[in-house]
């Protein structure tokens, strides 16, 4: 017995959807916030106002704990915009590879703050986390747009920098790298890639 022929809609259907998905995992993410960076970097340069005006360790800890779950916050939210207005998914493509690259450096950061902290090695809490966000954000930015590798690679020089810098260089160093770069890249791509 023959089956029924597959009808013509059905299979453009089936051949777009197909286009589509083959699009998407070779498509660079191009859902990098330009401007959620931009005001990530301005709560940075807060936040380093802020932290150096503390007296203790434990307060100027908690002052950059707080700017960094503010960042998550508004790139989460930035990130989640663009790709709603782009009609992409978190959970496939382009996007998937760049959080699979991007998170892991990130959850090194947090360990190894946990185990300077109780070391009490302080001091080099700032050059790690440089070092390591922007690991993140070059094995990440493999999967998105030019300017997101090179952001991190300039976050990994000022890291270096950071590691064997004085720890009085300590606010003005993560001004610089969390404030000065979030802007500056921020605003070439939202330029450049759209919000």
């Amino acid at each position: 017995m023959a089956q029924a022929p597959v009808s013509m809609h059905k299979h453009a259907i089936a051949n777009i959807r197909y286009i589509r998905e083959t699009m998407e995992r070779t498509s660079a993410f191009t859902a990098v916030p330009g401007w959620g960076g931009f005001i990530m970097g301005c709560t940075a340069l807060a936040a380093a106002v802020i932290a150096s005006w503390q007296i203790s360790v434990t307060g100027w800890l908690a002052v950059w704990l707080i700017e960094g779950a503010l960042a998550i916050s508004i790139g989460f939210i930035a990130v989640r915009r663009k790709m709603q207005a782009a009609h992409m998914s978190l959970q496939k493509g382009p996007a998937r590879k760049f959080l699979f690259s991007f998170l892991p450096p990130l959850g090194a950061g947090a360990v190894l703050t946990v185990v300077l902290v109780q070391t009490g090695m302080i001091g080099a809490i700032p050059g790690v986390w440089l070092l390591l966000y922007g690991t993140g954000v070059v094995t990440g930015g493999a999967f998105s747009v030019p300017a997101v590798p090179v952001m991190g690679l300039c976050f990994m020089a000022e890291g270096m920098l950071a590691l064997f810098a004085p720890v009085r260089w300590s606010d003005p160093l993560l001004a610089a790298g969390f404030g000065g770069l979030h802007i500056l890249f921020g605003a070439i791509i939202a330029r450049r890639y759209g919000g």
